[in-house]
């Protein structure tokens, strides 16, 4: 399915953005390329590379954009765009009132088909597209896919179905239509395609009216408000399809409208930054990338709502950039997960190649885990899962793993083997074709089901 707002590029746009300069620091350590395991049944990785920060004194250490620059710490819980610290704690350190128990979701099973593009706002009211298909192997252009849309409003004790914009799809084309929660009431839905004019519909008042647009960029922000998602799109050439694009630059789709807009201020990382779609507990909104100086894997975190940014290096395990980093911020600690090809050994999807964690908010990185021919983990499915303390849990390709040392050694778990996103109301992952779980902690969850009957709907 296309991500027309997350990592994959999206619509290509003729606007010009004046690409202002990001913080470019490089981190001095960490440059060696062992792995530093002894044998352990599980595997192990030991810790390498203290990665150091930006020094804020030089040029390279902080944001040349006029007014631009990190904030003194993390961002309120107020929203992004909120300043200084609460309670006096450290710059960069996680509010531990923000990693509470689980929110509570309903169940309702008795929806047609099965859901995807489930999302959530900050008041617990949720969205998802609901696929139901109906084939004929003798026929398969009589086959067709009806689309639905399933909505739970705030404080609601079952989710309902609205109406869905989508037109239904007819024979063998499937279903790649996406939908993106944008806040309370508020989503956007795209039909499949990779085209700058793109059919999206947008609702802010909880699926009962749409209103129609495409996914052509318009403008620039300054900031990224409360509830928008920030995602990419095509600078360079215009109109280029996704597989063709040579410069990609972060695009804010906005809660207000649906429409995306280029952010003014960006990180230097390259040519094709990967922003993460939604805002960690404490407010940040990281970006992984290139570092301009090195060439090496690189995070950029934002305090302030995207208005200004620190670029950070990581002690990754070789020179390689990689494909991107997974960030996690927990409340004892922030983990990055550096994806990329693996060395030695028999080829994965989803390969991880080396574990970080910072405990300064990502101001510096220590490499605790590098991946080897046969040690486990070796795949990432999403993002990690920070707990309390040094605990962190990796969702493999085929099993669970956690640590409780902080990324040091794993054990494998019975089962564990689930892909785990970010959504406003904790980490999210799916358990089964119907089942999921939340936490906010780590280490409680709380489960619910959506859609679990597959009968076709007629």
């Amino acid at each position: 399915m296309r991500r027309g707002v997350g990592g994959a590029v999206g619509a290509v746009v003729a606007l010009v953005l004046a690409v202002l300069s990001g913080c470019t620091g490089a981190n001095s350590a960490g440059e060696q390329g062992g792995s530093g395991r002894s044998g352990a049944a599980a595997g192990r990785g030991s810790p390498e590379g203290a990665g150091a920060a930006s020094d804020p004194a030089s040029p390279e250490g902080r944001d040349s954009a006029e007014g631009a620059g990190s904030s003194a710490g993390p961002v309120s819980p107020g929203g992004p765009g909120s300043s200084g610290t609460a309670g006096g704690r450290p710059p960069g350190e996680p509010d531990p009132g923000l990693f509470g128990a689980p929110p509570r979701i309903p169940s309702t099973e008795g929806l047609p088909g099965r859901a995807h593009s489930l999302g959530f706002a900050r008041d617990g009211s949720g969205f998802a597209l609901l696929a139901s298909c109906v084939g004929d192997p003798a026929a398969p252009e009589n086959g067709f896919c009806r689309q639905h849309v399933a909505v739970l409003d705030a404080g609601a004790g079952e989710w309902v179905l609205r109406r869905s914009p989508l037109p239904r799809v007819t024979g063998t084309d499937g279903v790649s239509s996406q939908l993106t929660a944008l806040g309370p009431g508020r989503a956007l839905v795209e039909e499949g395609g990779a085209g700058p004019r793109d059919r999206t519909w947008f609702t802010r008042d909880g699926g009962r009216t749409w209103r129609a647009g495409d996914t052509r960029t318009v403008g620039t922000i300054q900031g990224i408000p409360a509830g928008a998602v920030l995602g990419t799109d095509c600078a360079e050439p215009a109109g280029a399809l996704p597989d063709d694009c040579r410069r990609h630059r972060l695009v804010v789709v906005s809660p207000e409208d649906g429409r995306r807009r280029a952010l003014a201020r960006v990180p230097l990382l390259g040519d094709r930054p990967r922003p993460q779609e939604q805002p960690e507990p404490d407010g940040s909104w990281w970006v992984s990338g290139t570092d301009p100086r090195s060439g090496r894997a690189a995070v950029a975190v934002s305090r302030d709502g995207g208005r200004g940014w620190t670029v950070t290096r990581l002690p990754g395990p070789t020179a390689d950039p990689g494909r991107y980093t997974a960030v996690a911020v927990g409340r004892d600690a922030v983990y990055a997960a550096e994806m990329g090809e693996l060395r030695g050994g028999e080829p994965v999807k989803n390969p991880m190649r080396a574990l970080h964690r910072s405990v300064d908010g990502g101001r510096t990185w220590l490499r605790m885990w590098t991946t080897g021919p046969s040690e486990q983990p070796r795949t990432l499915l999403g993002l990690p899962v920070p707990g309390p303390g040094a605990r962190v849990e990796i969702g493999a390709e085929h099993s669970g793993y956690r640590s409780t040392d902080g990324g040091r050694t794993f054990a494998r778990l019975a089962d564990g083997s689930h892909h785990t996103r970010r959504t406003p109301l904790g980490l999210l992952r799916e358990d089964s074709p119907c089942g999921y779980a939340l936490t906010e902690d780590g280490a409680r969850w709380s489960t619910f089901h959506l859609a679990c009957d597959t009968r076709p709907d007629d």
